[in-house]
């Protein structure tokens, strides 16, 4: 405990110090001198410490925060790993206000059960003694986060919630009891029933691996199913196995093992510049000479069949969403279906705001050969560099100068560091379009 405290950075407390926290997932521990009395998780650390600045404050926040002096916090990819760690140091530190919970009740606990079909259950602290010697995590104080984190798991790693019955559960029917432990009883088979409980058995092995914070030996042991599926030809098999890797990386975006964060608090910006590292890497091997890549720029488009097309600029500045920078674009041209004269039109509009908006140090557009194409045109005078990112094995498609010409190669991108932040700024930019577009969507329901 006391190595963590001291690497921490802590604030003084002030109404205006929470202006300067990031929009990031993360965690904050309040302080009263060396003692930390309280630790939150957020998903966004700058909206939530901000929240304790209101007027309206509940007697018990208003005693933490009469109490507390500083403030210090560590950013993190993803709502699970905040989860995990705030779960983590509470157990570790026991801070006062996390003790003390909201109108006296017990903070929730996710415990495994020990039975020939394990079960993932949730229980109160008081109810913890009825069932001793259980694997047991957290206590996780918010019973909607831990709810909510474990849907996302069980998603990919189904597991059952009742005891044995005689046919399949109902959510066996939609996919989260899967295979159903009554369903596995039916089997009369020896050899397929043996087989089928192992299935079951290897997905709470991941959810225990998962809760544990490790969740790049969960990725790494998929990986290696996959490849075993892969080398006997069961597409099928392997095919799920990838699902599941693709599933897990959507909601970590991160192969931090949660310890890392706790041994160096600022691993979160060590990790974004070593991805930005490796990213420029490969487009100076690739012929895009960079010198830095603190500001980048990512454009999308979406519609439905040309309906309400809308598109996004999302910007990234050392690797971290910068939103006061992001903008939505209405799509004019009638064809909006057209995706290369939408990203036509972004280009124009975009080229009109390089002095009051600033310049990228890269463009990255959302397609293959087209979309790049379009913005090239537009923003090769100005000495901006353009990549596209195709969705189809992830591939960079590079525009590379020969003789005058411009000829268009392209690298399917390794796993790795410079991956995980082209995925990232790739993600964010379709989900920024996504949500304008469904926005006008609405819009245009409500005027007919």
């Amino acid at each position: 405990m006391q190595n963590l405290l001291t690497k921490l950075p802590k604030t003084k407390i002030s109404p205006k110090n929470h202006l300067e926290l990031p929009e990031s997932p993360g965690i904050y521990i309040y302080f009263k001198n060396r003692l930390p009395i309280y630790v939150g998780k957020a998903n966004n650390l700058k909206r939530r410490v901000s929240s304790y600045f209101s007027l309206n404050l509940e007697s018990k926040t208003a005693r933490l925060m009469a109490e507390a002096k500083y403030i210090s916090y560590i950013k993190v990819s993803s709502e699970l790993e905040a989860l995990l760690l705030e779960a983590k140091l509470i157990k570790d530190y026991l801070p006062k206000y996390n003790i003390i919970s909201k109108d006296d009740k017990h903070p929730l606990y996710i415990q495994i059960t020990d039975e020939k079909y394990p079960r993932v259950i949730t229980v109160r602290k008081p109810d913890l003694k009825n069932v001793p010697n259980l694997e047991t995590y957290g206590p996780f104080p918010s019973s909607t986060n831990v709810k909510s984190v474990l849907k996302m798991i069980r998603r990919i790693f189904p597991y059952s919630e009742h005891k044995i019955g005689k046919r399949g559960c109902l959510y066996s029917q939609i996919g989260l009891c899967n295979p159903c432990p009554n369903d596995i009883e039916n089997i009369k088979d020896q050899r397929l029933k043996t087989k089928t409980r192992k299935v079951y058995l290897r997905n709470l092995k991941h959810i225990k691996t998962i809760l544990d914070g490790n969740i790049i030996s969960v990725k790494q042991s998929l990986t290696k199913e996959m490849d075993i599926y892969s080398k006997k030809q069961d597409y099928e098999n392997a095919a799920k196995e990838r699902n599941k890797i693709e599933r897990l990386e959507y909601i970590t975006n991160s192969n931090t093992p949660i310890e890392y964060y706790i041994e160096n608090p600022n691993l979160y910006e060590d990790i974004r510049e070593k991805e930005l590292s490796d990213f420029k890497k490969i487009l100076n091997r690739h012929g895009i000479p960079l010198t830095s890549l603190k500001r980048i720029e990512c454009f999308d488009v979406a519609h439905i069949s040309g309906a309400n097309a809308a598109a996004s600029m999302v910007t990234f500045i050392d690797g971290v969403p910068e939103k006061s920078f992001y903008r939505h674009f209405k799509i004019i041209q009638k064809k909006g279906q057209d995706d290369y004269k939408s990203m036509q039109e972004v280009a124009e509009r975009r080229k009109k705001h390089l002095s009051d908006w600033g310049k990228p140090n890269l463009m990255i557009v959302d397609g293959g050969k087209g979309q790049l194409s379009v913005f090239l045109r537009e923003f090769e005078k100005d000495g901006i560099p353009v990549v596209g990112l195709a969705k189809r094995f992830e591939t960079l498609v590079i525009p590379v100068k020969n003789l005058g010409t411009v000829e268009i190669k392209e690298y399917r991108l390794p796993k790795g560091r410079a991956l995980n932040v082209i995925q990232r700024i790739r993600d964010e930019a379709h989900r920024f379009a996504r949500v304008y577009h469904h926005k006008l969507f609405s819009r245009s329901l409500f005027e007919s």
